[in-house]
């Protein structure tokens, strides 16, 4: 089982930037494909953007492309999400997922623990 713990979330305005962090333990983190994955109000979770097990490859959501930065840092045990010229439709509660067997897929059925989540609120 691995643990998931996000922060970094908060209210910020249009055009600004946000850093969320997601910090895993439990299992070896360097094993894990981990992904961000978001859910606005009434509405069903989506997928963000993931990273390969190394770092080596990122995958972004068309609607998050050129704007937000996935990373990695497995001598941490540690991902962040740097979001850039936020949107008012980016508001959302943020989840990290991981992967145990190492995927890093664009589906919620492929990952296996989650966090609590964390509110980032775009304001116009």
């Amino acid at each position: 089982q691995v643990q998931l713990v996000e922060s970094g979330g908060g209210l910020v305005q249009a055009g600004d930037s946000l850093t969320l962090s997601c910090a895993a333990s439990g299992r070896a983190f360097s094993s894990l494909g981990m992904a961000w994955f978001r859910q606005a109000p009434g509405k069903e979770r989506q997928w963000v953007a993931a990273i390969s097990t190394t770092g080596g490859s990122q995958y972004y959501a068309d609607s998050v492309k050129g704007r937000f930065i996935i990373s990695r840092d497995n001598t941490k045990n540690t991902m962040n999400l740097q979001m850039n010229s936020l949107k008012p439709e980016d508001t959302a509660v943020y989840y990290c997922a991981a992967s145990i067997i190492g995927i890093s897929g664009n589906s919620e059925l492929e990952y296996d623990n989650w966090g609590q989540g964390t509110q980032v609120t775009v304001s116009s």
